[in-house]
């Protein structure tokens, strides 16, 4: 099957959750009226569907290979890649200055889902570009961002993220690759790159003329640790006078990785400084590289959470669909006499399918809410407001890329199931949502690691005030649910009561523990908080559908199945909240088993 833009939803959740109209009247934003808004949305649905989606099982067959040096992307990719420039898709949220459009970050994250859910191997190339992007407006010197910024942004040249090598793996302190300060008249200052860079994705490809490298590496008096880590910005083709593509950079593709999903996304291995050492330009300051490079990370993790829920809308709608035609059975309530009926009748398939979706809108609120906070982040005229929605944005990244990429391979896995033996069957394409999904949990930084970050940095740094401003606000839902006629709001109301009740005794448990065995719970409760912040949004979309219910006569089935869902996902995530908090507060357990007993 090919895939469907869910316009209907992503419209939705931006109205009710991200909040599109408040954002659009923010300090530059004013172009993106609501006209503006469902015109991106639906083009970039055109896109997706026509473009994208039928490229994604033939690439992931044919895979990304490298051929006497050169690495060639599957067949398509090339085209697709030079309409998505022409169309000036990579620019949406970028600062016209640059050649951008300078439109929420709210109305380019639903964008960014589709791209992903048609094909995400593709949406790899410019998800690492964003994050370029990003990292060289914050931190790259004038001379830098007049150079490189435009063919960026514009998507013209691709860039990437370099990070770990070999022996490091996410212990960056770890590095080896080699910085030596360099000078001569072609170049200026500059400084001579060596070293081996693992896990880069597009890395090197045939969709660009040039690449545009985000390197760590040290300088020779460097201090050990992450302490002397410096960032770099190393081009494949070194600008010429005219900013085009020069001379060829030190630069080597050893290999690609054979992997377990997103086969047609060439990931790499590549040497720096085979010859005389590859050119690269100090971005930021001398040992401030990590500091730099978090600007591009932090991009990347908004990214990647989005991309948990588009493999899983795109693992939804196959499952959807096989479900509707695959007759097998007699569905259990159905007459006997009854004519046999396609398996979307079987009880458990049901569930299965309204599992997955509920997971998938859960997800897609959190990430459209965390992408309209950077915006007001960035751009509310108030300072205090400004920092507030940035210290809500700051306590949520994490939350978006580990909760959402966890859930995505369940869904992803679930779809399996409903297909029963088709979907173990490569053919039907179930199962490369699973293997592309399984990547989500591990790149950008582990989740385990996300967890670390949430516990360790955000909720410690202003002793879980952030956290409790976000209860808080949760609290004035839980009146609105409890005060409501509605049965499916009471319903959801009492799930997310406890939730809540949860989420509360983990954090101030959390808030005062000891730092290992803080760390020993910080999976359960990053997850308990993700289950109860998505609870919260899929609370606020189901009041708003039931207030627009008895209006909208048009749209009441759209309505009606918002808030049905809304409630299974109370009964079915909500209500497992609390059984998190043991696990959160049961740190101990884990630092008392002696770890040879494994």
């Amino acid at each position: 099957m090919s895939y469907a833009a869910p316009l209907a939803d992503m419209l939705f959740v931006l109205e009710e959750v991200a909040g599109i109209e408040e954002v659009a009247r923010l300090p530059g934003y004013d172009a993106a009226s609501a006209d503006l808004v469902e015109a991106i949305l639906g083009e970039a649905g055109r896109f997706a569907g026509t473009v994208l989606a039928p490229l994604n099982q033939p690439a992931d067959r044919t895979g990304s290979v490298l051929e006497n040096g050169v690495v060639r992307t599957p067949p398509g990719f090339r085209e697709a890649y030079a309409r998505y420039v022409e169309g000036g898709w990579n620019g949406l949220a970028f600062d016209p200055d640059y050649g951008g459009q300078g439109l929420p970050l709210a109305l380019a994250t639903p964008v960014a889902e589709m791209w992903n859910s048609a094909c995400m191997s593709f949406a790899l190339c410019p998800l690492l570009n964003h994050g370029a992007v990003e990292l060289l407006q914050a931190h790259g010197s004038p001379a830098q961002k007049q150079l490189y910024l435009g063919k960026l942004v514009s998507g013209e040249w691709t860039g990437t993220m370099n990070l770990t090598e070999p022996q490091a793996g996410s212990d960056l302190g770890a590095l080896r690759t080699r910085a030596v300060p360099a000078n001569d008249t072609r170049w200026g200052d500059h400084y001579r790159i060596t070293g081996q860079k693992i896990f880069i994705t597009y890395g090197d490809h045939d969709l660009a003329p040039n690449i545009i490298h985000m390197v760590l590496a040290r300088t020779p008096d460097a201090p050990p640790g992450s302490r002397g880590i410096s960032l770099f910005l190393v081009p494949k083709f070194l600008p010429d006078d005219d900013g085009a593509p020069g001379p060829r950079n030190d630069i080597r593709t050893l290999s690609l990785e054979h992997k377990l999903g997103i086969h047609a996304s060439p990931t790499c291995v590549l040497a720096y400084g085979e010859d005389q050492g590859a050119i690269g330009f100090r971005i930021g300051d001398e040992n401030r590289g990590l500091e730099c490079m978090f600007t591009m990370m932090n991009n990347a993790r908004l990214n990647i959470g989005t991309q948990g829920l588009a493999i899983a809308e795109r693992a939804y709608q196959q499952a959807c669909e096989f479900a509707r035609n695959r007759v097998q059975g007699h569905p259990l309530g159905a007459a006997r006499e009854a004519v046999a009926l396609p398996i979307i009748h079987h009880p458990d398939v049901r569930r299965m399918l309204l599992w997955m979706r509920a997971a998938t809108e859960a997800m897609r609120s959190l990430a459209y809410y965390a992408a309209g906070m950077i915006d007001r982040g960035r751009r509310h005229p108030e300072a205090a407001k400004r920092a507030a929605a940035q210290r809500r944005a700051d306590l949520l990244i994490p939350v978006l890329k580990a909760w959402c990429t966890d859930l995505g391979v369940a869904v992803a896995s679930t779809g399996i199931q409903v297909h029963g033996g088709m979907g173990y069957v490569e053919e039907t394409g179930a199962a490369q949502y699973l293997r592309d999904a399984r990547i989500g949990p591990i790149y950008e930084g582990t989740n385990g690691i996300q967890a670390h970050d949430l516990v360790g940095r955000k909720l410690s740094r202003d002793h879980g005030e952030a956290a409790a401003a976000l209860v808080a606000e949760m609290r004035e839902m839980g009146a609105t649910l409890k005060h409501s006629s509605s049965a499916d709001l009471v319903a959801i109301a009492k799930a997310f009561d406890h939730g809540l009740a949860a989420l509360e005794t983990a954090t101030s448990y959390l808030v005062e523990a000891e730092s290992a065995e803080a760390m020993a719970g910080s999976v359960p409760y990053l997850t308990l908080l993700g289950t109860v912040s998505a609870g919260w949004l899929m609370a606020r979309q189901a009041v708003a559908a039931d207030g627009r219910l008895a209006a909208d006569a048009e749209n009441a089935a759209f309505l009606a199945a918002k808030l049905v869902t809304a409630r299974f996902y109370a009964e079915h995530f909500l209500a497992l909240a609390p059984g998190y908090v043991p696990g959160v507060i049961g740190g101990s357990t884990v630092l008392g088993f002696d770890p040879s007993q494994f």
